[in-house]
């Protein structure tokens, strides 16, 4: 199941030319999995005040294409692989369907102990 997420670029996000920064479209993605998680219906503050936070462990990206200021992007959020304590995604940033950004993130939930901990079992479920 693919989530989908909207993101406008906005000038702050650009260079003096008009091009999305390099280090935003880390940020888009970052920000298309908060909204994945609450669309899954887990909360991250009440994870958080028990002291579990998800952190990336790994990320490999892909600039395929330079977006604009004021482009509407959209960015897809996809399981690749889900085990018990990580979980592999495949996120992508598109205009009017071309892909300008691809990159393959690993997450782990981490617990109060500063250590990997489960994943919550809706995120595990997800892995088949």
């Amino acid at each position: 199941m693919t989530h989908r997420f909207q993101v406008r670029v906005y000038y702050e996000d650009t260079d003096m030319g008009g091009i999305v920064y390099h280090a935003n479209y880390l940020k888009f993605i970052e920000r298309a999995r908060s909204d994945w998680v609450r669309a899954l219906g887990l909360d991250q503050r009440a994870m958080r005040e028990a002291g579990t936070v998800f952190a990336v462990r790994r990320l490999v990206a892909d600039y395929l294409s330079p977006a604009h200021f004021d482009d509407l992007l959209d960015v897809e959020t996809d399981v690749l692989s889900a085990r018990p304590a990580r979980m592999t995604l495949r996120q992508r940033v598109l205009r009017a369907g071309e892909a300008l950004f691809e990159a393959e993130v690993e997450l782990v939930t981490i617990g109060p102990a500063g250590r990997p901990v489960r994943l919550p079992s809706v995120l595990r479920a997800l892995g088949g």
